[in-house]
């Protein structure tokens, strides 16, 4: 059985056409199933980023959209940084929701149409960095055990596509149990 948990909302909405770092916030995305936000360069049914490409270009693209909670940007900007949505690249800004917390398979239902289903945790590239001069530490601190926490965003492929736009609630559905955590992709 499904379990429905509390629901958030969309904050803001970016892509970009290019392998750039940051995206260009925007009046709404389009999801496209299977693919990821039409109009942006990680759209694809196999993986679009430039270092997965390398290594095998035939892996199916478990990241084809990137979420971001706007409350990592207030725990952010409570260190000295300034980040503000699309900063980061990720598509989607959410409120309301601990990503980080849900498990693998945690389907977000947003808008109308659109159903996403989570992959993994991001894993930011030194690009953050360049960004933001100790931002990647800040994005991937150790926990008292030592073990890297990984609070860029997580991932999520289009399972029914649609517009997304700010404003926009997201109806969070648990998988069946047992839960897997995200991890790393």
């Amino acid at each position: 059985m499904t379990q429905t948990i509390a629901d958030g909302q969309v904050l803001d909405v970016a892509r970009d056409s290019s392998h750039r770092f940051s995206k260009q916030p925007t009046e709404s995305i389009q999801l496209v199933a299977g693919l990821g936000v039409e109009g942006d360069a990680h759209l694809g049914a196999t993986v679009q980023h430039r270092s997965r490409v390398a290594a095998d270009p035939t892996q199916p693209n478990l990241r084809q959209v990137h979420l971001i909670h706007t409350e990592l940007f207030d725990e952010l900007k409570a260190e000295g940084f300034a980040v503000a949505p699309g900063d980061l690249g990720e598509n989607i800004t959410t409120t309301g929701i601990d990503l980080l917390a849900l498990p693998v398979g945690t389907l977000l239902a947003i808008g109308e149409t659109a159903l996403i289903a989570l992959t993994g945790l991001r894993n930011p590239c030194a690009q953050i960095e360049k960004f933001q001069a100790g931002l990647l530490k800040a994005v991937l601190p150790r926990g008292p055990d030592g073990q890297v926490i990984r609070k860029a965003g997580v991932m999520a492929v289009v399972l029914s596509g649609g517009p997304v736009r700010p404003g926009d609630a997201i109806r969070v559905s648990l998988p069946p149990e047992p839960h897997h955590p995200l991890e790393r992709i």
